[in-house]
């Protein structure tokens, strides 16, 4: 007996097979994002010396950012801008918790992660505000920084005050009262 499979019936099974695939290894079927760095991190920072918390605020922490050559196209009038925008992957990053507790927070408040900037994330990627003060040869060289030497970097946009630099009164009260501003 010779059975007719149709179309809709091979899509019908292949889904089952990639679902009972899902199932059988023990987890959600879940899409999985793969990026390719664009560059590397040059600091005088590792996790044996620490980082600044927030690069921006010591702005004497310096470094450069080495952009792979199939990428150095891709800054022509970077130069323009004082301020870039930096998202880079915190490849150091090993385990993450629900909750963090931000240096010199107050003592009264719990924070969900998602509510600090801890680096130990579910998905850990850094983004930080560095001053650009030139670019040579593929490399930027950047102030500001609060990265590790060798933290792969995956994209750089320009900073715009009128978009990245919301003004929001209410974020900054609770910054104030959270004890998370210097």
């Amino acid at each position: 007996m010779k059975i007719r499979v149709t179309n809709y019936g091979k899509l019908i099974i292949l889904f089952i097979l990639c679902l009972n695939a899902g199932i059988m290894n023990g987890q959600d079927i879940i899409q999985q994002i793969v990026y390719k760095p664009i560059g590397v991190f040059h600091s005088p920072y590792s996790p044996e010396t620490g980082a600044p918390r927030q690069g921006i605020l010591i702005p004497e922490g310096n470094g450069t950012i080495e952009i792979y050559p199939e990428y150095q196209r891709a800054l022509k009038n970077m130069e323009l801008f004082e301020y870039i925008i930096v998202i880079y992957h915190l490849d150091k990053v090993q385990k993450w918790n629900h909750t963090a507790k931000p240096p010199a927070s107050n003592p009264d408040y719990k924070f969900g992660l998602f509510a600090t900037r801890s680096p130990n994330r579910p998905n850990p990627i850094g983004l930080a505000t560095v001053k650009l003060e030139k670019v040579e040869n593929g490399m930027l060289y950047v102030s500001g920084v609060d990265a590790f030497e060798g933290t792969p970097v995956l994209d750089i946009k320009p900073y715009l005050p009128s978009v990245d630099g919301v003004k929001s009164i209410q974020n900054e009260m609770i910054e104030k009262e959270l004890g998370l501003h210097d």
